[in-house]
């Protein structure tokens, strides 16, 4: 069976319930991911027009946490491969040499212990990457890197058709970047918003004021974004560390 009919035959195996419709698209794709591959976890995400990381999907809880600390400490192998559109392997030991901080992260609040992170080719709405995680450093030894870059391809085209042949603006996006996930990491965005007209920051400063306070007190800059725009959470603690 060629890989393309093995990932074909994985994503019709994702029946889970509640993960129907096109905005779901990269949740299924994600899983279909975990089950064909020998990893523990995986990842989509893609870096957009604006400069913004947008999480699509993961395959678990546990791979969801994962991007939200790499995008909380602002590193990591996923980020570097989106930056240098090449592929990164990371077992334990490179993960603590390198990111030394999300190493601690990932480490201490998910079973993961390395990660393997390939750029996918531009789809329509930035450049993409998938994360696949492995609870073991010797997992990235029996990864077939010639699979998992195929398996990368077909996630692009998968994205990419459903792009194509579905109706939406250039404002709005295709309906896979409306996701709960993706919905998520947007609030970021309208946090930062607010923080800067309140501290009078520019946006760089602002994400630094929310990734700094994040670490500090044990929590990713989603959760603070969140608590932000519910007003549990003012720009005012932000600066005074409070």
């Amino acid at each position: 069976m060629t890989i393309a009919a093995q990932f074909e035959t994985a994503i019709a195996e994702v029946t889970e319930p509640g993960l129907e419709g096109p905005e779901l698209l990269p949740v299924r794709l994600a899983r279909a991911c975990a089950r064909m591959l020998p990893i523990d976890g995986a990842g989509i995400s893609l870096v957009d027009g604006a400069q913004q990381r947008v999480p699509l999907g993961a395959s678990s809880e546990s791979a969801a946490d994962a991007e939200r600390l790499q995008f909380t400490v602002g590193e990591g192998p996923c980020t570097t491969a989106q930056n240098t559109r090449m592929p990164v392997f990371a077992v334990e030991e490179d993960l603590r040499h390198r990111w030394p901080v999300f190493s601690d992260l990932l480490i201490g609040g998910t079973p993961y212990r390395a990660v393997v992170a390939l750029p996918l080719q531009p789809a329509l709405a930035g450049a993409g990457a998938i994360d696949l995680y492995f609870a073991q450093s010797e997992g990235v030894l029996a990864l077939d890197v010639f699979e998992a870059l195929a398996v990368g391809e077909l996630v692009t085209s998968a994205l990419s058709e459903a792009a194509v042949w579905s109706t939406w603006s250039p404002g709005e996006g295709p309906a896979w970047l409306h996701g709960p996930v993706p919905q998520r990491r947007a609030a970021v965005w309208e946090a930062l918003g607010m923080l800067s007209v309140d501290l009078e920051l520019d946006t760089p400063a602002a994400l630094a004021l929310m990734r700094s306070h994040a670490y500090a007190t044990g929590r990713s800059v989603d959760d603070v974004a969140a608590e932000l725009l519910a007003g549990r959470l003012r720009a005012a603690d932000l600066r005074d560390g409070g």
